[in-house]
């Protein structure tokens, strides 16, 4: 733990015998490197180091988020309600093994309704659609400090489009992001017909505004309107979206060359559920299909790189935790999954079993994850609304998955909008 520093008095000292070589104060070290040093912090000790000077403050709001890639500790699941989104949230520490309720109403402003989109999670922060208006609106929010910084409207009015986001595996800037938007229907006039929208639109944080970046063939746009459940996955340069039109299908987005691409399912017409997910840098698939035993077989493909670019079986999940996760269902129905680097989550409702396949110093294992069982309290708040239970009279929420690194960063950066477009623009194509 942290103690509060006079930064004044604080120096590094670096000694040769009794003479002294060199001094420097801890307020000399540059901000990159401090967050360096920061990453490896816990979220509580994080708190106290930025309450020590202003400098420290401004490195820990503004580069720890893109620098929890180097940290050691696995990445936390957040598990947000889709009824009450705007009310709750339930974080898993993965160190701990234990659940915390984070309630997202308690700082103002935050916006009436929000949904989180799937798979989003910028650099600890993630992304919330209104959903008091059909017309796409989004917000960032640090669940860890319930701060919501709603984004500027799109150019086009859009409703239902496809969105994704990319984070530069070595960013220029602190907050350095994108959010691309793909399809989706146009507000038509009264008593007019809507029509698909198809072009492409680019939020870059470092100009805080929005950029159109071309138009994408149409059937394209028709296909992620309708049949995108979820947020896109980037990896590679490439921002990938599934699809669930009649069997399974993947379509990517190449940021560089602005190209659209479409891959093939393995066994799409015969999984109940797929996803996508990045995983150590590979685009990773998730399918589960049932047995006549009452059984779950789920198998996890990666594609493969090179010329090919075919997907190939990496793993399978374990029979026992199949059974164990459907609990004697016949169905794959209602499951999601969510990945990051070291890890990989498949759930279903907050408060059922859920399983994940985590990357340790002996591999990767399987491990079973108990559902959260919310105190008291919070269980007469949910019994106003949510009446399903599970047998073991936890409460079941149906939930939005994601993984992140707890920060305190806001998702706003200062002097953002005075960015200059040319600054912008160069800044494009370097994902």
């Amino acid at each position: 733990m942290l103690k509060k520093i006079n930064k004044r008095e604080t120096t590094l000292l670096q000694a040769k015998g009794s003479k002294m070589v060199q001094t420097m104060r801890w307020s000399d070290l540059p901000l990159d490197l401090l967050a360096n040093v920061f990453c490896y912090l816990s979220p509580d000790s994080l708190a106290i180091a930025s309450s020590v000077c202003r400098q420290w403050n401004t490195c820990v709001k503004a580069y720890t988020s893109y620098n929890t890639v180097h940290c050691r500790c696995p990445p936390w699941f957040l598990a947000i309600s889709t009824r009450r989104p705007s009310l709750s949230c339930y974080a898993h520490n993965p160190v701990a093994d234990k659940w915390h309720h984070l309630p997202l109403h308690r700082s103002a402003p935050v916006p009436a309704l929000v949904r989180p989109i799937a798979s989003v999670g910028i650099g600890g922060l993630i992304l919330f659609r209104h959903t008091a208006t059909t017309v796409l609106r989004l917000s960032l929010c640090n669940p860890f400090t319930a701060q919501f910084h709603p984004l500027p409207p799109l150019h086009f009015s859009r409703t239902n489009p496809a969105v994704g986001a990319t984070v530069p595996s070595h960013p220029s800037s602190p907050l350095s992001f994108r959010i691309y938007v793909a399809g989706g229907m146009t507000v038509a006039p009264s008593g007019a017909a809507a029509a698909y929208h198809p072009t492409v639109e680019m939020y870059d944080s470092r100009c805080d505004t929005w950029k159109i970046m071309g138009s994408m063939p149409a059937e394209f746009a028709v296909r992620l309107t309708v049949w995108t459940p979820g947020g896109g996955v980037y990896c590679n340069g490439v921002l990938y979206w599934i699809t669930s039109a009649r069997t399974y299908s993947v379509m990517g987005f190449e940021i560089g060359g602005a190209a659209w691409r479409e891959l093939r399912v393995p066994m799409a017409d015969r999984l109940e559920f797929a996803a996508l997910v990045q995983r150590n840098g590979k685009l990773t698939l998730i399918g589960g299909g049932c047995g006549g035993s009452g059984g779950g077989d789920a198998w996890i493909w990666e594609l493969s790189a090179g010329e090919d670019c075919g997907w190939r079986v990496i793993e399978k999940l374990p029979e026992e935790l199949g059974k164990r996760f459907l609990g004697g269902k016949h169905s794959w129905d209602g499951t999601k999954c969510v990945g990051s680097d070291g890890v990989v989550w498949i759930y279903r409702e907050l408060g059922s079993g859920m399983v994940a396949w985590r990357e340790d110093s002996d591999g990767w294992q399987w491990l079973w994850i108990e559902g959260c069982c919310c105190d008291q309290q919070q269980r007469q708040e949910e019994e106003e609304e949510e009446e399903a239970r599970t047998e073991s009279n936890n409460i079941i929420i149906p939930i939005q998955g994601l993984l992140l690194h707890p920060n305190l960063s806001s998702g706003r950066r200062e002097g953002a909008g005075r960015i200059s477009d040319q600054r912008c623009d160069a800044h494009v194509n370097d994902n």
